[in-house]
C-alpha cells in the first residue's frame, strides 16, 4: 500500500498499536509487526507503537543482555524494512537501546520512519519516571536510562508531529512549546502503570490536547508483563477540542481514526489561547520552569 493512497491533502488515517511487550526482543518485534500490518490493512498511513516496543524489562543486566545500540540494531532494522514494505509512516513509540556500543547506559528513544525507510526524527525521553507510588511500587527509570535534553518535531506530509513519551505528559510546557514550534499533532506513546493510568491517563492526555490545540495520539502498553508489572492500556486518539475519537480497551490490538487537520485551525480560531501568552513576574519563592524548587517549596509527593 502506498502511503499517499489514503491521505487527502490535510487529512490522514492514524493507527495505534496496543501491545503487551515482554522480555524477548524477537518475540516483541514479531507481535508488533503483526499489529502494524493489521493497522496498515485498515488503511492507516501513520502507525504508532507504544513506549518500549522492543522490550519491557526492569532488571539492568537483562536489559543490557537484550539491547543493542542504534547502529546495527536488529529490531530497528526490521521495523525500517516493514515501513518500506507497507509504505507507511511508522512511529516507534520508543525502543530501549544502548547509548553506544559497550555502554551500560540506555536511551528510551522514539523513531519516526518514512515510507522510504529513512529515519526522519529521533526523540530521547526527557523526563525520567523515578517515583514511589502509594501502594509501594517503586520505579527508578534513571537507574537504567539517560534522559534526553531536546524536544523534537517530525515533518509529515500533513503537518508537524510533536514527540513526547509517557511521563513527559505531566509537563505541560513541553507540549505548549511543541505547538508553538509548529506541531499540529502531539504524541505520547506510553507504558503507563495501571495505578496512575486509572487515575490520570484520560485527564492528562485530553488536557494536553486542549491546551496545545493539537490532536493527541497515544499508543499504550497493556496488561500484565513478564516482569510482573501491570500497565493500563486504553490507547487514545483525541481531537484538538479534547474529544476522544478512538479508544482501546485492556487487550492488545489496533485502533484507527481519520485525522482532519482543519480541526486544528478551527479550534485555534474558536479559542486562540496559543496567542494569548503574557509575560509575568514569578513570586521569588517559585522556581523557573525546568529548574527544581528549593527544598522548602518543593512538593513532597511524587508526581505520578
Amino acid at each position: 500500500m502506498d502511503a499517499t493512497q489514503t491521505a487527502n491533502g490535510n487529512s490522514f488515517k492514524a493507527g495505534l498499536v496496543q501491545m503487551t511487550s515482554g522480555r524477548s526482543v524477537p518475540k516483541n518485534v514479531k507481535i508488533a509487526s503483526d499489529l502494524i500490518r493489521e493497522a496498515a490493512a485498515q488503511s492507516a498511513n501513520y502507525i504508532q507503537t507504544p513506549e518500549v516496543t522492543n522490550i519491557m524489562e526492569l532488571e539492568h543486566d537483562r536489559l543490557l543482555a537484550e539491547t543493542q545500540p542504534e547502529e546495527g540494531n536488529d529490531a530497528l532494522n526490521a521495523f525500517v524494512d516493514l515501513a518500506t514494505e507497507l509504505g507507511v509512516w511508522l512511529h516507534l513509540g520508543s525502543m530501549a537501546i544502548r547509548a553506544k556500543s559497550g555502554s551500560e547506559r540506555l536511551l528510551n528513544r522514539s523513531y519516526v520512519i518514512a515510507p522510504d525507510g529513512k529515519i526522519i526524527a529521533r526523540y530521547d525521553k526527557i523526563h525520567m519516571f523515578d517515583v514511589t507510588l502509594a501502594d509501594g511500587e517503586i520505579y527508578s527509570e534513571s537507574n537504567n536510562y539517560d534522559g534526553g535534553t531536546e524536544g523534537a518535531l517530525a515533518d509529515l506530509p500533513w503537518g508537524k508531529l510533536g514527540l513526547t513519551i509517557c511521563y513527559d505528559v505531566r509537563f505541560p510546557y513541553l507540549h505548549r512549546a511543541l505547538a508553538k514550534s509548529g506541531a499540529v499533532v502531539l504524541t505520547s506513546p506510553a507504558a503507563f502503570t495501571h495505578t496512575t493510568g486509572k487515575a490520570h491517563w484520560h485527564i492528562l492526555l485530553r488536557a494536553r490536547a486542549i491546551e496545545a490545540q493539537c490532536f493527541m495520539l497515544a499508543a499504550g502498553q497493556t496488561g500484565r508483563h513478564e516482569h510482573g508489572r501491570r500497565t493500563y492500556g486504553h490507547s487514545l486518539i483525541i481531537s484538538p477540542w479534547g474529544e476522544i475519537l478512538a479508544e482501546a480497551g485492556d487487550e492488545p490490538g489496533v485502533i484507527t481514526a481519520d485525522i482532519d487537520l482543519s480541526m486544528v485551525e478551527t479550534a485555534r480560531a474558536r479559542l486562540p489561547s496559543l496567542t494569548h501568552d503574557k509575560p509575568f513576574q514569578s513570586p521569588s519563592s517559585l522556581a523557573p520552569i525546568g529548574q527544581s524548587a528549593s527544598t522548602k517549596t518543593a512538593a513532597s509527593e511524587p508526581a505520578e
